[in-house]
């Protein structure tokens, strides 16, 4: 089974997420600004690459709603065998966004929440992520968020690991977080904090399997194969581009397994 773990719906970003424009440019998936797809579409190109799952994640920017928990549910209840809704929230609003969070996991189902700091431009030791972090224990579900540098044109300070990973890995030993976009140019951080934490993951997010460090690769044949969660950030990278990329790795059978969906299904309690 694969299971691809940083995935949005197709919404027509352009205006509303302006920054990510060069970034899909640069990737040659710029056609999928303009584009809106639906559930059938999207299982369309989910089969045609072979992906089983998708964690499909809402986002919220400071001041509005850029895709709401409530249109993820869409997909989520057209198919829930197929979509795995990530619940998004106002970090501006902590006592809304621990409400909006339960909300989201009590009557939608979602099985995570992601928080990208260099959105709010406020890293993951921010006192307002706080009360999320204890509220995710509470639900048994994993924080997700961005690691490495940021893409679009913000500040990277709050994508390093260490210290700010570190740190609330320290401060909340029973919260699991899955760091996306493998923390470049910091991944063997990442890795160093997957091996002192047994809650620190990392997902693929956002690189072709072409791109992935050697050290990562080397990592996830050996004691990390029970640590990464293969990922995509579609509609930035197509499902079938990084599943085919991903056979080129020549992971050991078992590795590979994990890797593109053994590990998610365990975290994300699939």
């Amino acid at each position: 089974m694969i299971v691809d773990a940083w995935a949005q719906p197709v919404f027509n970003a352009r205006e509303s997420m302006p920054e990510v424009v060069r970034l899909f440019e640069q990737s040659g998936t710029a056609a999928m600004l303009d584009r809106k797809l639906g559930p059938d579409e999207l299982v369309a190109l989910m089969d045609k690459a072979g992906v089983d799952k998708l964690m499909l994640c809402a986002w919220h920017r400071p001041g509005r709603w850029v895709i709401s928990n409530d249109d993820v549910a869409v997909f989520t209840r057209a198919y829930p065998d197929r979509f795995v809704g990530v619940a998004a929230v106002d970090l501006h609003h902590p006592m809304q966004a621990v409400r909006e969070l339960e909300r989201a996991v009590r009557e939608l189902g979602f099985k995570a929440l992601r928080v990208v700091p260099w959105l709010w431009e406020l890293p993951p030791t921010d006192r307002r992520y706080y009360p999320l972090y204890v509220k995710c224990v509470e639900l048994g579900i994993p924080f997700c968020t961005q690691v490495g540098h940021t893409g679009p044109l913000f500040p990277s300070e709050t994508g390093r690991p260490i210290p700010y990973i570190d740190q609330v890995a320290l401060d909340f030993p029973e919260l699991v977080i899955v760091g996306g976009h493998i923390g470049f140019p910091w991944t063997e951080e990442m890795m160093a904090l997957c091996w002192k934490h047994e809650n620190v993951y990392i997902d693929t997010s956002a690189y072709l399997p072409k791109m992935y460090p050697p050290a990562l690769v080397k990592f996830m044949q050996g004691y990390g194969q029970d640590k990464v969660l293969f990922g995509t950030n579609f509609p930035h990278l197509p499902f079938d581009k990084c599943v085919a990329g991903v056979k080129q790795l020549g992971l050991p059978p078992e590795a590979e397994a994990k890797f593109l969906g053994g590990n998610a299904r365990r975290i994300f309690r699939l």
